[in-house]
């Protein structure tokens, strides 16, 4: 069934639209940069602010709650009163917010700021990718321009711990927000200059019930996983999770009966539209499953400052960056299905050379493995958004970025929770079943609960049991990282099955794939 709009001839992208997507990229890169700073401004602003342990948790949780909930509501808000609009009022919320969390006083207001950041970030990202949906007609075109939207992500992601490692050797903790200033401030120069205006003229107003449902249901789920991957199964991380599916049956039961829906769930008849969410929601829970313990290793087990294993990890970035270049022009000569499913496969053997990791002398197999890994994952990442905006009519554009954020939001989530969690598990059986004699039951214990811990122990014992705990520390750790490889190894093969089989009914790019 086709939901999506046909326009006989598209009309190619003028100079102005190129120059809008400088723009749109922005906050993607921003935004990238806004994930990673922050853990490594954790040890100056606790010494200043002196939150609790509670207290630093949602310091660190509170941005991606809100990101995560808000998505869908902001993203149908977008398709409403306009995209571009609906950009900058989320570009001058997020300036103010970056003002107030840089000079925040207290943990509190630190918790607020930071809550108000990602309000302000879930307006931009659906409000990017709809608009790339809009200004960008001619499918060739379209896949090139979320190619250049997606390296931003990347270099943000690569220059964060770069960036903000310069920063805090200069600076205090709250310099890592005022970044997010100047960036809004050109967007909010040339954004009215180089973006149109788009909106669904059609749309109803927004219907607050459903918006609330939206809202409730993913923090709900996302809270309960978070929950058990930090503190392990339990009674509230349990009802969180049933809660949030609770209110995820009545907000699509709302759905069926409005009138006007706030998120039309005749999306999901596309089957390309479906396959892709589901497929990007899979391939960013095994990656983030796998990234989770990567940046551990590097620092607890390999001994590297923040600054240098974001150096080592650099390579990967720009192997991406390079391989993303290339995946528009394989889309126009290989089907999707075909193109999708071996890069998921080559990502696949980067993460079983991973399990080749063992010590100091096997770094350059981490560093091949993130970037076999990198590579393989760009066309399901870049093939994926675009099949997802572009199966539908450009009038739901915002509801169709929103999806596909949230199924990375979501992605993420469950990949730090069900795959972390089996990692943790594995160290602390690991840990547990060959602890030194002499090592005191709290010591043993907090050892075998956090690789930091146990790196915190090592300097409380003994020379000879500190020598003998940061072996088992390592081995275990690095069984750890084995193990979450090997899942997060299967869970990709599986996902390049699914888009094989269920993607090829899909052109290549610039042929019709509104069915």
């Amino acid at each position: 069934m086709s939901i999506a709009d046909h326009t006989a001839t598209p009309n190619p992208a003028t100079l102005t639209d190129w120059l809008g997507l400088a723009v749109l990229v922005l906050p993607t890169f921003l935004l990238a940069v806004d994930m990673t700073v922050l853990h490594l401004a954790v040890p100056q602003l606790s010494a200043d602010l002196q939150p609790t342990s509670t207290e630093l948790l949602w310091i660190l949780d509170i941005y991606g709650f809100m990101i995560a909930g808000f998505l869908i509501t902001m993203g149908t808000l977008g398709d409403r009163i306009g995209r571009r609009r609906l950009l900058l009022a989320g570009a001058v919320a997020f300036g103010i917010a970056s003002a107030l969390a840089a000079f925040s006083t207290s943990a509190q207001m630190l918790i607020a700021t930071r809550a108000l950041l990602g309000l302000a970030g879930a307006t931009l990202m659906p409000s990017t990718l709809s608009l790339i949906r809009n200004m960008f007609e001619v499918p060739t075109q379209r896949t090139i321009a979320i190619t250049v939207w997606m390296n931003g992500f990347l270099i943000g992601s690569a220059l964060g711990p770069l960036i903000g490692g310069a920063m805090l050797e200069y600076f205090w903790w709250g310099s890592v927000f005022l970044l997010g200033i100047p960036v809004m401030v050109l967007l909010l120069v040339s954004g009215p200059l180089l973006l149109q205006e788009f909106r669904d003229e059609k749309a109803g107003s927004l219907d607050l019930g459903s918006a609330l449902l939206s809202i409730l249901m993913v923090v709900a789920v996302i809270y309960g996983i978070k929950d058990s991957a930090r503190n392990g199964i339990s009674l509230l991380a349990i009802a969180s999770v049933l809660t949030g599916l609770a209110l995820g049956w009545a907000f699509i039961a709302r759905q069926r009966v409005l009138l006007e829906p706030m998120f039309d769930l005749r999306l999901f008849l596309n089957r390309a539209f479906s396959t892709s969410v589901l497929a990007l929601l899979l391939t960013i829970l095994a990656l983030s499953g796998a990234w989770f313990l990567v940046f551990q290793y590097l620092q607890g087990v390999l001994g590297l400052s923040p600054l240098n294993a974001g150096l080592l990890m650099v390579p990967a970035t720009l192997v991406q960056v390079g391989g993303s270049l290339i995946v528009p022009w394989l889309s126009r000569v290989i089907r999707p299905s075909i193109l999708v499913s071996v890069g998921l496969l080559v990502a696949t053997a980067g993460f079983l050379l991973m399990t080749q990791v063992d010590g100091p002398g096997t770094t350059g197999f981490l560093i091949a493995a993130t970037i076999v890994m990198g590579l393989g994952v760009l066309p399901m990442t870049i093939l994926g958004t675009d099949l997802v905006i572009s199966s539908v009519p450009p009038a739901r554009a915002g509801a169709a970025s929103a999806t596909s954020e949230t199924a990375a939001e979501l992605g993420m989530a469950l990949g730090i929770a069900v795959i972390g969690s089996v990692g943790t598990a594995v160290y602390r059986r690991h840990m547990l079943a060959a602890m030194p004699d002499g090592i005191e039951p709290a010591q043993a214990d907090a050892a075998a609960d956090t690789l930091g811990a146990a790196l915190g122990v090592v300097k409380q014992v003994s020379e000879t049991q500190g020598t003998q705990l940061l072996e088992l520390t390592r081995e275990a750790f690095t069984l750890a990282l084995h193990t979450n490889a090997i899942i997060g190894a299967i869970i990709v093969a599986v996902t390049a099955l699914i888009t094989a089989r269920y993607l090829r009914h899909v052109p290549v790019s610039g042929a019709d794939r509104s069915h």
